[in-house]
């Protein structure tokens, strides 16, 4: 048996192959992610005598395009966590980190667990797209929520407390009542350098333009609000710029991301288990796509304690001789994102406090024994996993009926 292992970078990769008893069978060579040298090197290791396993690391994207050229030639090809691998054969006083030399570790490492690597198995695209989609919405939500943190700072020199005027939620397109109003009313003397009656009209006239609701008492309690702030940055072109800027920057970014939230949906719609998840207590159009991109096929997990686990919120034992650990503490060790879209799930539970439902009952029980908020709140997550692994497992190996 040949076990090949295969340290990857970016645009190039280190390959070296060994059998057992430490027999060299490939001395280890630099590889680009070229699809002529991934051809040449995916010929070269199918002509090995003996059964070939291919081992590499999970490494961000990089591993990809090698992993995906090598299956689609016929290779059996494993990609383990890094985890794994960071502290296999290290068992010497003077420690040597090389390519060379993670590329002939790789390669014992797949030696030694030769019988248990998994086999890799390329996502499905609607699936791989929907992953990305949510990857790039969780990048555009921390850029929105520091871009709305940098225009209520800006705000607070020329209109204080402007971004607490409404309480409208966002539209459909991301756009947002306070945003919009603070484009048109910038400083608070906008407002308070004409009369009452005059805001009123100017006011209604910008409701009417924007699609919003006008309110005669919304318009005083704004006049009143603008009447009594003070200013501390100038009524000036410069402020007007820096204001419009933040806000142009603010929409845009509010924008993409109403369009990746409708793209998210449209994907998840395709997905088989998409009318069984969009079922379930606590998962709306929002967090439903980030479920499914997050957890991917849960076919793909062996058990349900796989799924806790890739969530990283299961609890290890730790025992020890006659003492038995009470104290448990997560392991963290998964998919963070997962774990905090599993936390909005549980909120919504908190909020409706739904009695039927067995996760609120779990939830329920757990905080009248006292435990710690963030205890009873992944508790039940754990729970929902488990509940959402069964449903969706038995629909999807569900017979179609003709």
């Amino acid at each position: 048996m040949n076990s090949v292992g295969i340290d990857i970078s970016k645009g190039r990769s280190m390959v070296a192959a060994m059998r057992p008893f430490g027999e060299v069978v490939i001395s280890p060579f630099e590889v680009c992610h070229t699809d002529s040298e991934l051809s040449e090197l995916a010929r070269r290791l199918k002509s090995l005598d003996g059964e070939t396993r291919v081992v590499m690391e999970v490494t961000g994207n990089y591993h990809l395009p090698v992993a995906q050229a090598l299956h689609d030639a016929g290779l059996y090809v494993s990609v383990v966590n890094a985890k794994l691998v960071h502290g296999y054969g290290n068992n010497e006083l003077r420690r040597v980190k090389t390519d060379r030399k993670d590329a002939v570790k790789l390669a014992n490492y797949g030696l030694d667990r030769w019988l248990s690597l998994q086999r890799y198995i390329p996502e499905e695209n609607t699936r791989l797209l929907l992953k990305n989609c949510y990857r790039q919405y969780q990048q555009g939500c921390k850029v929105q929520t520091m871009q709305k943190n940098n225009l209520v700072s800006l705000l607070d020199t020329t209109f204080p407390n402007a971004n607490r005027l409404f309480r409208s939620p966002a539209r459909a397109d991301g756009s947002e009542k306070w945003v919009d109003f603070v484009a048109e009313f910038w400083h608070c003397e906008c407002i308070r350098e004409c009369s009452e009656k005059a805001f009123m009209t100017k006011y209604q006239r910008w409701c009417k333009k924007q699609g919003y609701n006008y309110r005669e008492e919304k318009a005083r309690s704004i006049y009143s609000e603008a009447c009594g702030c003070v200013g501390v940055m100038p009524k000036s072109s410069t402020t007007k710029l820096l204001v419009k800027q933040a806000v142009s920057q603010l929409k845009a970014t509010s924008s993409a991301l109403a369009a990746l939230k409708q793209e998210m949906q449209t994907l998840a719609a395709q997905l088989p288990e998409y009318p069984v998840v969009m079922g379930m207590f606590g998962v709306g159009p929002t967090l439903g796509p980030q479920l499914m991109a997050e957890i991917g096929d849960v076919r793909r997990f062996h058990s349900k304690k796989a799924l806790v686990a890739y969530a990283g919120i299961d609890a290890p034992p730790n025992d020890s001789g006659d003492v038995t650990g009470r104290h448990k503490a997560m392991s963290k060790i998964g998919a963070s994102s997962l774990r905090r879209t599993l936390f909005l799930v549980m909120s919504a539970y908190l909020e409706n406090s739904p009695p039927d439902e067995p996760v609120y009952q779990f939830m329920d029980k757990k905080r009248s024994e006292g435990k710690p908020y963030l205890v009873y709140m992944m508790a039940s997550a754990n729970k929902f996993l488990r509940i959402y692994y069964a449903t969706v497992k038995a629909y999807l190996n569900k017979p179609e009926q003709s």
